[in-house]
């Protein structure tokens, strides 16, 4: 092969966004991924009910973390119909009758707050804040620079960097709010990752990192058809810039010094020349992989639990909701459902998953209702789709064997439904069936848990990540950027993109 070759091991999106900027700049890329087609965790399945079949997001259901140069910069943005429901969101407390509505406009949310929920924080100035933490954030992305705690001081000062940043999030919650309402609902993202505690220092980082995608200005929206058209649409459209991908191939062998990989396809064996290796996967395969011996110890002590699962659910008709809003796309509102009304208890069920014993301890539920949005849209599929991310499971068992964790979560959301009878399909999965399904260690989504020692800027795997974030260890041309790495997961592609603008300037 030809000098000047990149390879790059994942083709979920990290992998994708850093190969189109990567051919754009002029480098012959090569992509290889051991699923049987591109899109890492952003794929769909299909469900089959009374022979009609129909497309479903298998992992990610949502976009919302990715930064609006990326989409447009890579030739998305102008291939993809997305739809962001203006609805305020529905939260349903215990305790509390009506849901409670989650406005855009800070003021609103403070007087919303305050009736239903008692508070008598200052919303007003937490949104402010993290409007500051969230600017400084997309900042750094757009150039591609390092985090680091010195410059978070020096542009936000010491008070929103101790707050937003290095702090826990117990005491972020507490500085603004008074009601336990209130800081139950913030601390919702606190634990999305993994199980991780309100009291860690830097668990106070989740809340503005993910508020950070500039794609729907901070808010999370759909895509015509589904999710996965993200990263089928762009291996289309790198595949036109001369990028090759080669799925169903599993990487076997890693020689550094020769710049060598192996891998096997179709039943035989292939190799591959690179000068610049990218492994856009998990640190611990890289790391392993590689064989390098500092990412390889660093990657092996890193806390990858995950506790998050997913229930997909089919309706024969449109999900009809008893929350009493008619407005507008009402039927496209996220929604978000709560098993506890205080913060201790929300902290004790994060952390009771962590008992072997435990299968399921409910925490919270994520409603996004998709078949909404897509009805908004304009686009018509057979049956409506609900996707329910929700709180707090083990790493025990896959959905197939928990018939009782479905029904558990069925029976808690059923009763916000006019019409649940109309249900006709469901498939759970929990952090086991991640694990299996797409390789994530401890069956994280964001691949390591986002608390303290790996979050900001102890978010990488390299020797010197002042200089160099983004390379793996101490080796000068191979690279890592998986979802392990900052800033997050999810469908972003923004660590692919910072590592690709480190490899260029290199």
């Amino acid at each position: 092969m030809s000098a000047g070759n990149t390879v790059i091991v994942g083709a979920g999106i990290n992998g994708l966004v850093c190969a189109n900027y990567l051919r754009r700049a002029g480098r012959n890329v090569i992509v290889v991924d051991r699923a049987a087609k591109a899109g890492g965790a952003c794929v769909s399945a299909t469900a089959s009910v009374d022979g009609v079949e129909q497309q479903y997001a298998l992992g990610a259901s949502v976009l919302g973390l990715m930064q609006d140069f990326v989409f447009e910069e890579t030739g998305l943005s102008s291939r993809l119909e997305c739809f962001v429901p203006e609805h305020p969101k529905l939260v349903h407390f215990p305790n509390i009758d009506e849901p409670v509505w989650i406005y855009r406009d800070a003021a609103k949310l403070d007087a919303e707050f305050a009736t239903k929920c008692g508070e008598q924080g200052d919303v007003e100035a937490f949104r402010e804040d993290e409007a500051a933490v969230v600017q400084f954030l997309q900042e750094g992305y757009a150039n591609a620079a390092p985090p680091s705690v010195a410059e978070a001081k020096a542009v936000l000062g010491d008070r929103l960097t101790d707050l937003w940043i290095t702090g826990t999030a117990r005491q972020l919650l507490d500085h603004y709010f008074t009601s336990e309402y209130s800081k139950v609902y913030m601390a919702m993202t606190v634990t999305e990752s993994g199980p991780v505690s309100l009291d860690a220092p830097y668990s106070a980082f989740n809340l503005p990192l993910m508020d950070s995608g500039s794609v729907f200005g901070g808010y999370y929206g759909h895509v015509r058809g589904g999710i996965w058209r993200i990263t089928e649409e762009l291996d289309r459209i790198n595949s036109t810039l001369g990028v090759t991908t080669i799925v169903d191939a599993k990487v076997d062998e890693v020689d550094v010094a020769a710049g060598r990989i192996t891998y096997s396809h179709d039943g035989s064996e292939s190799r591959l020349d690179f000068d610049e290796l990218v492994f856009a996967t998990d640190p611990l395969t890289a790391a392993r992989l590689a064989g390098e011996p500092s990412a390889l110890r660093r990657s092996e002590d890193v806390r990858y639990r995950g506790s998050s699962g997913k229930l997909n659910l089919m309706f024969r008709n449109p999900v009809r909701w008893k929350d009493g809003s008619n407005v507008g796309d009402a039927d496209a509102a996220f929604r978000f459902l709560f098993a506890v009304d205080n913060l201790d208890e929300f902290e004790q069920r994060a952390q009771a998953i962590l008992d072997a014993d435990q299968h399921y301890v409910p925490g919270y539920m994520q409603i996004y209702c998709e078949g909404g949005a897509m009805r908004q849209i304009g686009y018509d599929e057979p049956f409506d789709r609900l996707a329910i991310f929700f709180k707090n499971l083990s790493l025990l068992d896959g959905g197939e064997v928990l018939p009782d964790v479905k029904q558990s979560v069925c029976e808690a959301l059923f009763p916000l439904i006019e019409n649940p009878e109309d249900c006709v399909w469901s498939r759970l999965l929990t952090p086991r069936d991640l694990q299996t399904l797409f390789h994530f260690p401890g069956g994280n989504l964001d691949h390591t848990m986002l608390t303290d020692g790996q979050n900001f800027f102890d978010r990488q795997f390299s020797d010197s990540p002042q200089t160099d974030f983004y390379r793996l260890g101490g080796l000068e041309n191979v690279y890592l950027c998986g979802s392990g790495t900052y800033p997050c997961g999810s469908v972003t592609g923004t660590a692919g993109y910072m590592c690709s603008q480190q490899m260029l300037r290199d």
